[in-house]
């Protein structure tokens, strides 16, 4: 199972007890909700898959998780501080009210003066603002996702219409 296969949902915090109990943060809102009895362990940069024999919910962010064959502190004290992953067909479909500018990730981004940009392959936060990244005539192109540029989002089509500034394009293909 690959990274890309699936989704974080939190990271083991700390060991509990001596019979390999631990304790979970969990940053993924829902996972309550999500039935599963396997989990993927992100393990120097492989996951590695886990049967759940027991998982308890503590508060809205913490839980308690049992794992088979991990029955002692040792085995589980491995594994404090690593990511865990669910895969992609668990994750919960969202409804339209729940979407924001970090799921306009995979859309075709469309310029009304230059047309279609390409995929926006990544979206990062910066304090201020959200920045979309897109592969545009072989160069790594960076734009802002605010009310001023974007002038509408198809979710169907998967497409997000924008009106880059004047200039900006031609700042990244100059070089």
């Amino acid at each position: 199972m690959k990274t890309e296969d699936c989704f974080r949902v939190g990271s083991i915090l700390k060991t509990k007890g001596l019979k390999g109990e631990m304790q979970i943060y969990v940053d993924f809102d829902g996972l309550d909700a999500i039935k599963f009895d396997a989990l993927f362990i992100d393990i120097a940069g492989k996951l590695i898959p886990y049967f759940v024999t027991s998982i308890k919910y503590l508060q809205k962010s913490n839980a308690y998780l049992y794992l088979e064959d991990v029955d002692i502190i040792e085995k589980a004290a491995l594994l404090v501080k690593k990511d865990i992953y669910l895969p992609n067909k668990l994750k919960p479909k969202k409804k339209k009210s729940e979407f924001t500018l970090n799921d306009v990730k995979g859309f075709i981004a469309i310029d009304e003066a230059h047309g279609e940009l390409g995929e926006i392959l990544e979206v990062q936060e910066y304090p201020q603002q959200l920045i979309a990244t897109v592969q545009y005539q072989n160069k790594e192109i960076l734009f802002p996702l605010n009310v001023d540029i974007i002038k509408g989002i198809d979710v169907e089509a998967g497409e997000i219409y924008i009106d880059l500034p004047e200039g900006l394009l031609d700042v990244y293909l100059s070089e």
